[in-house]
């Protein structure tokens, strides 16, 4: 119990309420030794009052007033006569004089611990002023046992009674807290476990109903975190058994290429000349869908393989890529550009790259057509001083802002209607293999620019 929250409450608010009772505790003893004392110098005063209506008293009624007064004599200062009003005879001497009539809180608490810790009886002159203005002063001697032994009875009393208030207290603050804060957070720790037992189950998703502000906000933001936990581990088995499918589709459709690749050796043998300027341009592209569908099944046991880096020259690439697209505008007012230097050579994969471009363009044409609005693509290329740069352009409607948000997410970052965000999360991975990066350089009304940089220097390729 000492462990769980209510109960260290309990233990610091019982601490607490005693340590407040202690604080209170000194002023209240020195209001009470005060209070004690101006009763004896009333008393003594009333006391006096037998012998101001009758000058001569017998020495036994003298006695009983001392007595009753519990002083041992009383002076009475009238009209600047200071007068022995009552007398008995001092067992010692006086040990110290306390004037009542202006004393200072901190003159009263000091002297009142001083007589608690004083165990050896004493004699105390007091000095008060007169109840109901009946002279200018009046003082007493009186013994400090009784004095002493009501302050301690009182403070015993005072603290029984701050030990009763604090249990009584803490009790109330127990239950309380037990009510409004630990059954709200122990609901809150059952649904978390209860959660964790299936996180895909939606219907142990956390549903906000406490009534504290703090606790309410705790259990909305633990509530959208299983939305989301949930949601992604539902697109996680999704993705699992996508890549499955994807995996046997393409271990079919490789082996359906590769007997298409033979049929191609012999178209390649015609001699229509049309068939002979198109047969190595299939033969390329069945080649490059063979390659692609043994990745595919490479990346369905881990991810993309390293890169093959050779020298190359990247016109070719750039050239293969734009005249497969020249074949997918048909009809539409789509123009091509190419601005890479015949001498260009760079370090890569060139199916890779072949790869990387490709998704580009392919995103830029479809962008473009999707408008119903003439346009360009441009394809750009220089030599950096560090690294190989190659920029894609279009002048396309741009990116939608889901897709700027998820821009390299797979099945997020579309950028059309029934697009999965494939191309580009498959473009960055292979560039970020070459030790490279692809970047978005603008994106709005004027059309949209990538950067691919290609690093020259010796990279650990992932």
């Amino acid at each position: 119990m000492l462990n769980s929250l209510s109960g260290r409450f309990l233990i610091l608010t019982i601490v607490f309420v005693m340590l407040a009772e202690v604080l209170i505790f000194v002023p209240s003893v020195a209001r009470f030794r005060e209070d004690f004392l101006l009763s004896r110098l009333e008393r003594a005063q009333i006391a006096s009052l037998a012998l101001l209506a009758d000058d001569m008293i017998d020495a036994d009624l003298e006695e009983e007033l001392l007595l009753n007064a519990e002083v041992y004599n009383v002076v009475l200062r009238r009209d600047a006569v200071r007068q022995l009003v009552l007398s008995s005879p001092m067992p010692r001497p006086i040990d110290r004089t306390f004037d009542l009539r202006d004393p200072s809180a901190l003159h009263l608490i000091r002297d009142a611990v001083a007589r608690l810790i004083e165990t050896d009886p004493e004699v105390i002159r007091i000095i008060g002023a007169p109840v109901r203005e009946a002279g200018l002063l009046i003082e007493v001697t009186m013994p400090t046992e009784g004095l002493r032994a009501a302050m301690i009875d009182y403070g015993l009393r005072v603290l029984i009674l701050s030990a009763v208030i604090s249990v009584f207290t803490a009790a109330l603050l127990f239950f309380a807290v037990r009510m409004l804060l630990v059954r709200p957070i122990r609901g809150v720790v059952d649904h978390m476990q209860r959660y964790a037992a299936a996180p895909e189950d939606a219907r142990r998703i956390i549903e906000p109903s406490a009534g504290v502000t703090e606790l309410r906000e705790a259990e909305e933001a633990l509530q959208s975190m299983q939305i989301e936990l949930t949601q992604a581990l539902k697109q996680k088995e999704r993705l699992a058994q996508l890549g499955g499918a994807v995996a046997r589709v393409s271990h079919d459709l490789r082996n359906i290429l590769t007997s298409a690749q033979l049929f191609t050796d012999r178209i390649e043998m015609s001699e229509d000349p049309v068939v002979q300027r198109l047969a190595p341009k299939l033969m390329n592209s069945i080649t490059r869908a063979v390659n692609l569908c043994e990745t595919t099944l490479a990346f369905g046991k881990a991810e993309e393989p390293a890169p093959k880096l050779t020298r190359f020259a990247l016109g070719s690439i750039v050239a293969d890529v734009i005249s497969s697209e020249r074949l997918a505008v048909g009809e539409h007012d789509l123009s091509f550009a190419e601005d890479v230097p015949a001498a260009l050579t760079v370090r890569a994969d060139s199916e890779q790259l072949y790869r990387v471009l490709s998704n580009l363009v392919r995103n830029a044409r479809q962008a473009i057509v999707a408008t119903g609005k003439s346009g360009e693509i441009s394809v750009r290329a220089e030599d950096g001083d560090a690294d190989w740069i190659i920029t894609v352009q279009d002048t396309g409607p741009g990116l939608p802002k889901k897709a700027l948000e998820h821009l390299f997410t797979p099945f997020q970052g579309g950028a059309r209607k029934g697009g999965t965000g494939l191309g580009l999360a498959i473009a960055a991975e292979l560039v970020r293999g070459h030790g490279g990066a692809l970047t978005l350089r603008h994106s709005d009304e004027t059309g949209t620019c990538f950067e691919v940089r290609l690093p020259k220097g010796d990279v650990t390729v992932a």
